[in-house]
């Protein structure tokens, strides 16, 4: 299966990976800002998310979306990823170093990561949720857990959208795979690395930052003080503006 993506543009590729409470319309705002600086842009969805199904058997996220680029011809390219999907450009840039030329990594998430207390209780309360059947209350309470202070209303709602359709994508599968896991050492990457964190998420997001800045060949950590976990849709022209910079420093 190819996932659910769409490509714009010409230039050095970039492909956008999404958050787990989101999908590939997290990065709407992303987009035209770097067709304009002069890049190819990919983006899609995880299997479960936005219009890509469930899987049918034991399955990769890191292996999809190579498989992806290999279906666009794309040999190199730039990852940009948030949360969850910063887990997987991170184990694409371990697994396959000559394909990635730089990464912008947005509140990422790390396999391996042992939960603080504050992320274990949210778990804890979501899946209370789910296990009684409210999704909408399990869908609010990812909203209001991941979407920081500045984001408006609109972005709120676009937040919720994705997350519901997430939920209700999942929960009706007949049947569940999981994914088959690859073990990775971050230590191998050498593609520059951008790490941002928010002063207004969970202090896990952070410590994470800290923690691969110290670990990748050539990394630079910045916090954003006005940010929750999702900063590019609660300021996206600021984060654009970011990643750009980056990117134009970095790709080739």
């Amino acid at each position: 299966m190819t996932l659910s993506h769409d490509v714009a543009g010409s230039g050095p590729a970039v492909i956008l990976l999404h958050s787990t409470v989101c999908d590939r319309r997290m990065w709407d705002a992303q987009v035209p800002a770097l067709v304009g600086a002069g890049y190819q842009v990919v983006r899609c969805d995880f299997r479960g998310f936005g219009a890509s199904p469930m899987p049918d058997r034991p399955y990769n996220n890191a292996e999809d979306v190579l498989a992806l680029l290999d279906t666009l011809g794309i040999e190199r390219t730039a990852l940009i990823a948030s949360s969850g999907g910063g887990r997987v450009a991170l184990e694409i840039a371990a697994r396959r170093p000559e394909r990635v030329t730089a990464l912008a990594l947005l509140c990422t998430a790390l396999a391996g990561h042992e939960p603080s207390a504050d992320l274990m209780a949210f778990g804890d309360r979501e899946d209370a949720l789910i296990e009684a059947g409210d999704i909408a209350g399990a869908t609010d309470l990812n909203v209001d857990a991941w979407v920081g202070p500045d984001a408006d209303s609109a972005t709120r709602e676009l937040v919720r959208r994705m997350q519901r359709n997430a939920f209700d994508v999942q929960l009706a599968a007949e049947e569940e795979f999981g994914q088959v896991k690859v073990e990775t050492d971050p230590a191998t990457i050498k593609a520059p690395a951008l790490l941002v964190s928010g002063d207004h998420d969970f202090a896990d997001f952070r410590a994470i930052a800290v923690h691969l800045t110290g670990v990748l060949a050539d990394a630079r950590h910045l916090e954003l003080p006005w940010a929750g976990h999702l900063p590019n849709l609660e300021r996206p022209d600021e984060v654009n503006a970011l990643l750009v910079d980056f990117l134009n420093r970095t790709s080739s």
